[in-house]
């Protein structure tokens, strides 16, 4: 692939990120910032986590973790639940609240997206669909994919 090639698929790429953003963007429920949909995306995907956990799967650190938990909690979209054998371990879990809003969150982001890949002619969706399998294998091979950063883990169901 020449330096023009790289450059035209560069920029493609940047356009279609604006697109991906703006969808992104558009989906997200009223009730929560990016920042707070995202740390509730991986609640949802982990079945919960300590905040420790949370905080490094997020790249923050564990006191901005606690305050977006404890404005999730007031919120009533997270719970903290503190282990029977353990109290100082305490296990964030989402809220029936909050799994809904994951969920329908999800859900109107994958109908957006839909709408996009509808407007794609048939004859072309299989190319497309190779093309983002092997961008996105490239990703898994960086060393640091950072567009992964405190995301769930490729599964393919609605969470992507």
């Amino acid at each position: 692939m020449g330096v023009t090639d790289m450059e035209d698929v560069t920029d493609a790429l940047l356009e279609a990120s604006k697109a991906l953003v703006g969808i992104a963007l558009r989906t997200l429920p009223e009730r929560v910032t990016l920042s707070q949909f995202r740390t509730l995306a991986l609640l949802e995907s982990a079945g919960g986590m300590r905040s420790s956990d949370l905080a490094d799967a997020l790249e923050v650190s564990p006191s901005t973790a606690t305050r977006m938990c404890d404005r999730l909690v007031r919120a009533g979209l997270v719970d903290r639940v503190t282990s029977e054998d353990d109290r100082r371990q305490v296990r964030l879990t989402l809220t029936p609240t909050g799994a809904k809003l994951v969920r329908d969150g999800l859900a109107g982001r994958r109908r957006a997206l839909s709408r996009l890949v509808g407007q794609i002619a048939d004859e072309d969706r299989m190319a497309f669909v190779r093309g983002l399998r092997v961008f996105e294998g490239a990703g898994r091979a960086d060393r640091d994919p950072a567009w992964a950063h405190g995301w769930p883990d490729g599964s393919r169901k609605a969470t992507t």
